[in-house]
């Protein structure tokens, strides 16, 4: 009892001071422990040395915050569709979660204004940065309230201004599935090859994937997942053939250029063997 009456006093008395009324408008409450959140926009090209040979940075409260941010959104599609399968709740948490969904939030709460970092970095290229920032941002939040402000934060900041769920699961669609679709229409098989596997300074995995078509090489993309990354490369595939009417004909030529030329080889190596 007194350390909540201590801590609105504190917030009080802050509500008018920066930075916290910096973060207030990031935030929509008042930060109490404001250290947290100072170290939830700097990134590690602005790290902070310590006595201990270590750089501060955001790094481990994304870490912390990535977490946490999975776990309210999966918490609020649970609960809100509740007649809903596993597989439908995990697609349309990944479009919500995804780093690009991540990078638009940040930037349309104000967080990218506050992000510190060199300027030899630029934001504006590199801007998985805001997203990073936005689940350190998370992780700051629950260091300093705990695990229902985050899930309040989510709902009211997030979702209830920037994301209409019901037209997230109106679009949400499986690449993949329609791109076998259109396969199987016009006999093709596709190929999907993972090229590369990295994990990052902070644990996460990054997934390279090439989708191949007929033998030839339609795109290659990127995801935190073997899956993520094919529903992106079959994402591209189907943005290729959507805009170029004449895709199915450039691919068969293709495709029959390839096998002349195989068959040639072919004969040339019979040739020279007998």
């Amino acid at each position: 009892m007194i350390n909540t009456i201590l801590r609105k006093i504190r917030l009080i008395s802050n509500a008018r001071k920066e930075p916290y009324f910096s973060f207030y408008k990031v935030l929509g409450f008042y930060p109490d422990k404001i250290e947290y959140y100072q170290l939830a926009v700097r990134h590690k090209s602005v790290s902070i040395p310590t006595e201990t040979g270590h750089n501060l940075s955001n790094e481990r409260l994304e870490f912390l915050g990535d977490a946490v941010l999975n776990s309210v959104v999966t918490d609020i599609l649970y609960r809100r569709y509740e007649n809903q399968r596993e597989g439908f709740l995990t697609n349309t948490r990944s479009k919500i979660v995804k780093r690009n969904s991540l990078n638009q939030l940040a930037v349309e709460i104000g967080l990218d204004k506050m992000v510190k970092v060199t300027k030899y970095v630029n934001a504006h290229t590199n801007n998985n940065i805001y997203g990073n920032a936005l689940e350190a941002l998370m992780g700051a939040i629950y260091l300093d309230y705990g695990y229902k402000q985050c899930k309040k934060f989510v709902e009211q900041r997030l979702i209830k201004s920037f994301i209409n769920l019901d037209k997230v699961v109106e679009d949400e669609v499986n690449f993949k599935s329609k791109l076998i679709e259109w396969c199987q229409k016009n006999r093709l098989e596709p190929e999907f090859i993972l090229i590369n596997e990295t994990l990052n300074s902070t644990n996460k995995h990054s997934f390279l994937t090439q989708l191949n078509l007929g033998g030839n090489t339609i795109c290659e993309a990127t995801g935190a997942s073997k899956k993520e990354s094919q529903q992106e490369a079959s994402r591209l595939a189907l943005q290729q053939i959507a805009k170029s009417p004449d895709f199915i004909k450039k691919l068969n030529l293709e495709i029959s250029n390839t096998s002349e030329l195989d068959s040639l080889t072919e004969s040339h190596l019979s040739k020279t063997e007998d």
